[in-house]
């Protein structure tokens, strides 16, 4: 967010706008990601260099990253043990 509030002025909020979109979609058909090796799932931003990496769990859905597409892009790998909670406000966090 802090980035693109760098290249223009809110850019940022735009980009929290876009994956709270996506969110809201996989939210309701969390099987509209493309699958990756052991049950994870990804979906793409469409403004944005950008996507979710998720996992499918009883109560929903579990974002592990918002990865870059080309920057580290498995990096995320090592937070798949993590029990952090499901969601965290987006705004706040930033």
């Amino acid at each position: 967010m802090d980035f693109y509030d760098q290249q223009r002025i809110g850019l940022g909020d735009e980009f929290l706008d876009e994956v709270e979109r996506a969110i809201a979609l996989l939210t309701e058909n969390a099987k509209l990601g493309r699958g990756l090796p052991e049950n994870h799932r990804f979906f793409l931003l469409f403004r944005f260099p950008y996507r979710l990496v998720y996992t499918l769990e009883d109560s929903g859905i579990r974002i592990i990253a918002v990865a870059h597409q080309k920057r580290r892009p498995d990096y995320w790998r090592g937070r798949v043990e993590d029990p952090r909670p499901t969601y965290v406000n987006l705004r706040q966090a930033a």
